[in-house]
């Protein structure tokens, strides 16, 4: 099946607007032809009217009807069209006067008596072979001196106000014509001339690309319509650019991590190949080997991690805990960890939570750790969390080398860690903090960090009253 193809908007509507004009024009139209006939059939419905009053008034000034019969001209002269009919006869006999060039039927017709004026409810209406309309009336008059009685039909043939009609349709016609030709060539200019923002547009949007993804289209001096559609479009190539500029700060940041581990395996590999070895000494190096792809490995699960939470592929599990007890559990976990640094725990907890158990303790973790490793040695790390109306909050706290808020910000990113430790390697691949933002991402809720001046920093998790199901 063949598609046809889609016709511009400018078509469109330029298209629609001559049809409503056409119907407009058209009803108007229609409207004043049928104001106009009715004016001219009411025109010609009195001016019969009025001449079958003055055959009236003729007849009563004449002595007999001998007088009418010997003066015919005067009655033809009050006619109007050579097609009218007008025939006079006494009651009962033969007409003495009969025009009726079209020999047309006369229709039976009430005559109107001689005490009563002729009114238009006493017309008749008929219509001749052709089409034309005919009006008919019949009127019985009295002749002057009481000579007589004559009973007086006339008819009167439309024949002008036909033609007036019929010139007047083509008229209408004409001008629904060319109001179509016109408000279609005129819609379509103005409707090209309104819709060139869009045009704007589209070429701006031509010039978005991977490496082009600056450009926006423009929100000034266009349609109040179109710039909310600009604003929302803008917003969009915001958010691509930004994910596109993680993606790419994302890739190199993995490379980076990846090709440290990768070439200490090379360099320890080529040197063990290098000349022969004891067995001790290559047990040795499968023991660092080891050491680097665990490395290697957590880094490949925690990038998964996130793949997977970036697309809502991972879903929570939540029910109530007893903070106290998760906080102290995980204290006890990294005591030992702690002592290596002359670290200790301060924790102040109470209340019941809900959150999904295994990725709380994770996100806890990864913010302990984070504390052992950056804190100055010989200080106290605290642990709190209290529960209220609108969920809980856990908190972790330790001093470390005075950071801005700007740069307590930026910790959460991936990959992200101080300059001073970057190109050294570390145990740290960048992404613990980057994990808790998923975790509370999943839960509903929001990961942030305080920076005081003093050196200590807080790093807080507030949770909804109850997490994503």
């Amino acid at each position: 099946m063949k598609c046809r193809a889609p016709q511009s908007l400018t078509a469109r509507a330029a298209i629609g607007f001559a049809i409503i004009s056409c119907i407009v024009v058209s009803a108007l139209g229609f409207y004043l032809y049928a104001s106009a006939k009715q004016a001219l059939e009411t025109r010609a419905d009195y001016s019969l009217i009025g001449r079958i009053e003055r055959f009236r008034t003729l007849l009563q000034d004449l002595y007999n009807v001998r007088q009418m019969e010997e003066r015919p001209e005067l009655f033809e002269s009050m006619l109007g069209n050579e097609q009218d009919v007008r025939i006079f006869q006494r009651v009962g006999e033969k007409p003495f006067i009969y025009v009726n060039p079209d020999h047309m039927a006369v229709p039976p017709l009430v005559p109107v008596p001689m005490d009563q004026n002729v009114g238009i409810e006493a017309l008749h209406v008929g219509i001749r072979a052709d089409g034309v309309g005919v009006r008919w009336v019949s009127a019985l008059a009295e002749v002057g001196g009481r000579a007589g009685t004559v009973k007086i039909t006339a008819a009167y043939v439309l024949t002008q106000e036909s033609r007036m009609l019929a010139a007047y349709r083509l008229r209408v016609m004409g001008a629904i014509v060319l109001t179509a030709l016109f408000t279609s060539l005129l819609g379509f200019l103005l409707l090209r001339r309104g819709l060139s923002p869009l045009r704007v547009m589209t070429n701006r949007a031509r010039q978005v690309s991977p490496t082009n993804l600056t450009v926006r289209l423009p929100e000034k001096n266009i349609p109040s319509e179109l710039r909310q559609l600009a604003h929302s479009y803008n917003a969009m190539l915001d958010r691509v650019q930004a994910g596109y500029e993680h993606l790419s700060q994302f890739s190199s940041d993995l490379a980076h991590e990846i090709r440290t581990p990768v070439n200490t395996l090379m360099g320890q590999t080529q040197v063990a190949l290098a000349q022969p070895r004891g067995v001790a000494d290559y047990e040795a190096l499968l023991i660092s080997n080891l050491e680097e792809l665990t490395r290697i490995a957590h880094i490949v699960e925690n990038i998964l991690f996130l793949s997977r939470a970036d697309h809502t592929a991972v879903t929570s599990r939540c029910r109530p805990i007893v903070l106290s007890q998760e906080l102290e559990k995980i204290a006890e976990y990294f005591e030992g960890l702690a002592d290596e640094r002359s670290m200790s725990f301060l924790i102040e907890a109470s209340g019941i939570g809900h959150a999904d158990p295994v990725m709380f303790q994770r996100a806890v973790n990864n913010l302990v750790i984070n504390a052992i490793r950056y804190g100055v040695a010989g200080t106290l790390i605290s642990l709190t969390a209290r529960s209220g109306p609108e969920g809980f909050s856990v908190a972790v706290e330790n001093h470390c080398s005075p950071v801005s808020q700007e740069e307590a910000n930026r910790m959460f990113r991936r990959f992200y860690r101080g300059d001073a430790s970057r190109s050294l390697p570390a145990e740290s691949n960048g992404l613990g903090l980057a994990i808790v933002v998923a975790i509370m991402d999943i839960h509903g809720g929001r990961a942030r960090a305080e920076a005081h001046g003093d050196g200590r920093i807080t790093f807080r998790l507030d949770f909804p009253v109850k997490g994503v199901e």
